[in-house]
């Protein structure tokens, strides 16, 4: 199971693991976070970066170095890594690749709600969400192919390619189902909708479902 984080934002993870190359002031790890993409792998708010940095150095993960100054501009506090930050970004790391824990996405949320959407109209959202899926795979997997670094700084890029696979994957087995009309359920969905989407006899439709998936005595 997951600690409770002091600092639990995901730029905090992204600040610390920056900062073991050298010190930095805010603006610059802004820049460099930027420059790397770190937005695509992990959900960054760039309006929390100063409010992130102040409560890393509250809780001595990091510590200001020293202020400089260029030109007009504002003066910049610098910061370092303690051995504290150190150890909570190797212990954070190790525990964010070594547990698994579940998330969940906005799509699976969307799914858990589905029925609320007449099928035929579900069947032309995931035809587009499907022709979205395959051209990002290629752009993706293209851009993968073309990257002029080793493979070891790709990894994030691989695992999401082959989540985005399988999901294209599961979309296409799915939208057959839909079709031939073979998957459980879609004929009672299917005419509630017909009938006028009444949610008074939804639960009653609930039931028929659970008792026709039910196995026999």
């Amino acid at each position: 199971m997951a600690k409770r984080r002091k600092v639990g934002n995901m730029l905090a993870l992204a600040i610390l693991a920056n900062l073991l190359a050298k010190p930095m002031h805010p603006y610059e790890l802004a820049t460099e976070l930027r420059e790397r993409g770190k937005d695509r792998d992990m959900p960054i708010k760039w309006g929390s970066l100063y409010t992130v940095v102040g409560n890393l150095e509250k809780h001595d993960f990091i510590r200001a170095v020293h202020s400089e100054r260029q030109g007009l501009r504002p003066e910049r506090t610098v910061y370092e890594i303690t051995d504290a930050g150190r150890a909570e970004l190797t212990d954070w790391l190790r525990e964010i690749v070594g547990v698994a824990e579940r998330e969940i996405p906005r799509f699976e949320a969307g799914l858990s709600l589905i029925g609320v959407l007449p099928p035929d109209e579900v069947v032309a959202l995931l035809e587009q969400r499907l022709a979205d899926l395959t051209e990002q795979l290629a752009a993706a997997q293209a851009t993968l192919d073309a990257a002029p670094v080793p493979r070891i700084f790709l990894l994030e890029a691989e695992y999401d390619l082959a989540v985005r696979r399988a999901e294209a994957d599961w979309i296409e087995g799915l939208l057959g189902e839909l079709r031939d009309g073979t998957l459980p359920g879609a004929k009672q969905w299917r005419e509630w909708h017909e009938n006028g989407a009444d949610p008074s006899k939804l639960l009653s439709v609930m039931e028929e479902l659970t008792a026709e998936g039910r196995p026999a005595a």
